[in-house]
This record gives structure tokens, sequence and C-alpha cells, in this order.
């Protein structure tokens, strides 16, 4: 053979290794790298850099998302940056959510629409869902704008404190009658997580205050979360949903890392064997994508202390049934018609952790 030849035989073996490296990319990369072309196809207003809240946004109830999507649209950008650690995927998203601020007394906060367009109400939630994927942002990348973002979140949902029923936090600012396991659950990670940068007790005292409490009121006898408790009055409103046992499970976890007392350990592995047993009937979650998204969140941190595979089936399961059977042919998700936000925001993220937590568990 020639040398002339050599070198052709080379360069093809070169080009054809290059672009199997290029098509090298799994199942679950594949769907986040569908979904998240079709949401900036089909969800994003280029001229503002605002999202709407389905793919029929002319038929939408405002011109532009509510703020509730993009929390769930900033935490899966964490978790594709996570996967792809070269790529920017949060900048955009964080772009828009500064178009929701709202500096009003008596601190700085997140309303739930976009403030040139009216004054809207301030969710807890909402601020402390952007808080903690911030924060996640922050571990990841050490970069102090994120830490900067969760700090303002901290401090506005401590206004929604008080200790009507003995304490927690409200829903909604300037709504004093419901507490509800959805804004103390959240409270409680990113009071954890502030504790474990800024070693602050204060912060940990919060989150141990947020626990018991929630655990007082809202822990049901099934071992997984009711919604909330009304106000004045303390009748509970006994609606479970699964985002709610997974913001208490990680919050376990996190308080078992953050104390080393084994009693939230053994309280976590507890409450993930009831909420499976709870929540997953016939082969399936309930129908929302995102609150299961969230009690993946849960599971997930429970792995990294006790490394059980087995209790991360029914989440595969669960996430490419969902590809299967509900999903339309331009690969946007959801059983509606109308294809939410949410609804895609959410499969990134769960198809970004299931990926993430497989590449783990094959380093075992």
């Amino acid at each position: 053979m020639t040398l002339k030849k050599i070198f052709f035989s080379l360069l093809v073996a070169m080009v054809c290794l290059h672009a199997s490296g290029q098509t090298a990319k799994s199942e679950y990369q594949n769907r986040i790298d569908l979904i998240n072309q079709n949401i900036y196809r089909y969800f994003h207003d280029q001229s503002t850099g605002l999202y709407y809240e389905t793919n029929n946004h002319l038929l939408d109830q405002n011109k532009h998302s509510f703020l509730w999507p993009l929390c769930a649209l900033v935490q899966a950008a964490n978790e594709m940056e996570r996967l792809e650690g070269s790529k920017t995927y949060l900048k955009p998203v964080l772009k828009a959510i500064d178009q929701y601020y709202n500096s009003n007394p008596p601190t700085p906060g997140y309303q739930s629409y976009v403030t040139k367009e009216r004054t809207d109400t301030r969710y807890y939630d909402d601020d402390q869902w952007i808080g903690i994927a911030c924060m996640d942002a922050y571990n990841r990348t050490g970069k102090k704008q994120y830490l900067d973002i969760s700090r303002t979140i901290y401090k506005f949902m401590m206004t929604g404190y008080d200790t009507v029923s003995g304490g927690g936090i409200y829903w909604r600012e300037k709504d004093k009658t419901t507490k509800n396991t959805c804004s103390n659950g959240p409270g409680i990670l990113l009071a954890l997580q502030l504790y474990n940068v800024t070693k602050q007790k204060s912060c940990l005292d919060t989150a141990i205050l947020l626990y018991n409490w929630t655990n007082k009121w809202l822990l049901s006898p099934e071992g997984v979360y009711w919604d909330n408790i009304r106000l004045p009055g303390g009748k509970i409103s006994r609606a479970t949903f699964t985002y709610n046992t997974g913001t208490m499970l990680q919050a376990n976890v996190l308080l078992y890392k953050a104390t080393g007392n084994q009693k939230y350990l053994q309280e976590a592995q507890r409450l993930a064997t009831a909420a499976e047993r709870y929540f997953y009937k016939n082969n399936k979650l309930p129908g929302n994508y995102w609150f299961n998204a969230v009690l993946l969140r849960g599971y997930e941190e429970l792995y990294k202390v006790e490394k059980n595979a087995d209790r991360l089936k029914f989440f595969y399961a669960d996430a490419d049934r969902i590809w299967q059977q509900e999903k339309d042919e331009n690969g946007l998700v959801g059983k509606e018609k109308s294809k939410k936000l949410i609804d895609q925001a959410a499969m990134i993220e769960i198809y970004a952790r299931l990926e993430a937590l497989r590449a783990d568990k094959s380093k075992d």
C-alpha cells in the first residue's frame, strides 16, 4: 500500500471516529435535545426573551408565561448543564426570570407574572424553586451570581413566616389563609442548601423549624404529605401531590447529611417506600410531570446515600412510557392538545436526572 493510500485510509478512519463521537449520545440525551429545541421553536418569544405558557400561545390567558413554568425550566437548564458542562442553558432562562423581579417592600422577590406587563402576586414557592435551582448551579459552578439570587429569595421567603398555627410559611404574599407543604418543603431545602455553603446556624435552625412544623400538621397516615392547612381554623386540605412528598424526602436526606442524625435517613427511606406504594399505580405516576420531577429529586438525593438502584426503576419505566404514549408527532410531550411549557421542562429534568443516575450506577 502506498503512503498516499495509507494517509487516505487514516483520514477516513478519523472522520468515521469523529462522526461516531458526534452521534454517541444516549437515548435520553437525544430526547432532551429534541425537547429543548422544541421549547425554543414553540415556546420562546425571541423579541423579548420571554416564554409562552403553551405552544398555542395565541389562545393563552396572558401574552407570556406565568413564572411557575420558568421555575421548572431553570432547573431543567441546570440539569442540562450538569450533563454537558461545555454548554450554556441557564443564561436565557435567568434573563427571562429577571423580568419578573419586583422590588416592593418588605423585600425584593419575583412576582408571578412579567413585571412590565402588570403588577402581580408573589408566591413564596415560586421564588423558592428558583432559589433551589440557583443553589444547585452555584454548587456546580461556584459562580457568586447564583448564590446572590438564592440569598435574596431566602430573605423574601422568610417574610412569609409567622407563628400562627405554631410556625410555617404562607403560600403567597398578602394571603394569610393557607400554609402549604409546597411553601415549607422547598423552604427547608433552600435553607439547608444555604447552610451547607455559609455554615450559618440560623439557616439550619430555620430548616429544622419548618421541618417539624410540616410534619406536625401535614404528614398523612399513609406516609405522604397533605397539601395545606387552612387558616384560621386549622382545617387540613388532604389533597396529595408527588412534589410535596418529594421535597420532604429530599429534606430528610439533606438533614441527615447536615446533622448526622440517623432518624432523618430512616425517615427518608420510609418516605421513599411509602411514596412509590401510594403514587405509582397501574404502572404509572400521576399526570403532572413537574410534580414527579420534584419527587425524583428526593429519590436521587437518597440514592447518593444508600446506592439502592432498585428504588429508581419505576421512574425509568414511567419516563419511557410517557415518551411512547404521551408525545406528539413534533416531539412535544403532554396528554392535552395544547402542549405546556412546564411539561416540556419537567421531562427534560426527568430525563437528565435519570441519565446522570445511570452514569453514576455504571461507575459502581
